[in-house]
């Protein structure tokens, strides 16, 4: 993989900032994007992608912090021209390996945001794409994009309250035109789902009206630290990799801001759909 360090010189600061102009707010949205065949369907899920989509301003740019995107002890972004499709999975029908996503990168957003995290050391990335994290949601909320579409990467290694502090660092930029979006799951359990379909089971119910109340409320102390605040935690997310982005499009909130769920549903009784919005 082509990673090198962020170097950018002083002198070119003030190019890089003018890239992205001044704008009104610019909204976060967190999606729960679940089974990668929703890429192939009509269902309640991708209906609400595409009324969500409808609804986006005119942004700048579309940022992505997908849970398929782990690179533990450093965060990468992509700043590659033209964006490859990464079908990150296995054993799906073929047509879901013909799914297309044109989309092009912008090496000049690339390095801004490279530039907010230079005390991570933030690194830019040319060979990663765009996963099925990404892609799978954006052909439905921005099927047709003109304007760069960037991934940033979740350091796996990295606290959930530090996490946090990383990408509230990021949080100016949606005054720049930056739509900024994770991608994830906040209750995902995939060796308890029931493929045959059928209710949410208890814990999943528990732990995602535990956390809706949180969210509601803006109670990132709760958030940040789950397994310690809720039982059902253990089970619901057994690894923390699809809680992360939500973690992350949290941070990108301001003061003021509230936000309104959609796609509410738990699918297959442990996967759990609920995304929000910032509310205009």
């Amino acid at each position: 993989m082509n990673l090198r360090p962020e170097t950018v010189p002083t002198h070119s600061l003030s190019d890089l900032t003018n890239r992205l102009v001044p704008s009104p707010r610019m909204p976060v949205l967190f999606v729960g994007h679940g089974n990668p065949m929703n890429a192939l369907a009509d269902n309640t899920f991708t209906r609400e992608w595409e009324r969500v989509g409808a609804g986006l301003p005119d942004a700048q740019a579309i940022v992505v912090i997908s849970a398929h995107w782990l690179t533990p002890g450093g965060t990468h972004i992509t700043d590659a021209p033209r964006n490859p499709i990464i079908y990150d999975f296995g054993g799906f029908p073929d047509e879901l390996y013909r799914v297309k996503y044109e989309s092009h990168g912008d090496e000049q957003v690339a390095r801004l945001l490279a530039e907010h995290l230079v005390e991570y050391e933030a690194r830019l990335d040319s060979q990663w794409g765009l996963d099925h994290g990404t892609w799978s949601v954006l052909k439905f909320l921005a099927p047709a994009p003109q304007v760069p579409v960037l991934q940033i990467s979740i350091d796996y290694s990295m606290p959930l309250p530090q996490l946090y502090d990383l990408f509230a660092r990021l949080r100016d930029l949606r005054r720049r035109g930056v739509v900024f979006i994770g991608s994830g799951n906040i209750v995902h359990a995939l060796g308890r789902v029931r493929w045959g379909g059928g209710p949410a089971w208890d814990w999943a119910q528990e732990f995602d009206t535990q956390t809706a109340e949180a969210l509601a409320t803006r109670d990132v102390a709760r958030l940040v630290d789950p397994y310690r605040r809720w039982s059902a935690a253990r089970i619901a997310v057994p690894t923390d990799d699809h809680y992360r982005p939500m973690v992350a499009a949290l941070s990108l909130l301001e003061a003021d801001e509230e936000i309104g769920f959609f796609n509410t549903e738990i699918d297959l009784g442990s996967i759990g759909m609920r995304s929000f919005i910032t509310a205009a």
